[in-house]
């Protein structure tokens, strides 16, 4: 008898769930990622370029790249409409240091660190 596999969906900043599938409790979350950046819409206005401009967020927490579903403790267990729900959030990586945001760019930035349109 193989793994289980665990019904996923990824909500983006706007509502959309995208790259609805099963996926192996082994599946690294960078693994998510690129197959999210690979699925991600082309009319929106906010995209990542690449893995490191996502958080994927389940439980309140934010996951590790390194980590694989299991790690992350990733289950179905009782849920009943049988799926999980993670949280997409796009930062963009910026050349410039934490420490060296301006007073503009924290403004610009909400409680979570996501862009405000």
């Amino acid at each position: 008898m193989g793994e289980e596999l665990i019904e996923l969906k990824f909500r983006i900043y706007d509502g959309t769930d995208i790259a609805h599938s099963t996926y192996a409790p082994s599946m690294t979350v960078a693994n998510l990622k690129l197959k999210i950046v690979a699925e991600w819409p082309r009319d929106k206005i906010i995209a990542p370029k690449s893995i490191k401009d996502l958080k994927l967020i389940h439980a309140g927490k934010v996951l590790e790249n390194n980590k694989t579903l299991a790690d992350s403790r990733i289950t179905i267990g009782d849920l009943p409409v049988g799926f999980v729900i993670m949280h997409v959030v796009v930062q963009p990586a910026t050349g410039k240091n934490k420490t060296e945001k301006s007073k503009e760019d924290r403004q610009k930035l909400n409680s979570c660190g996501c862009v405000i349109l």
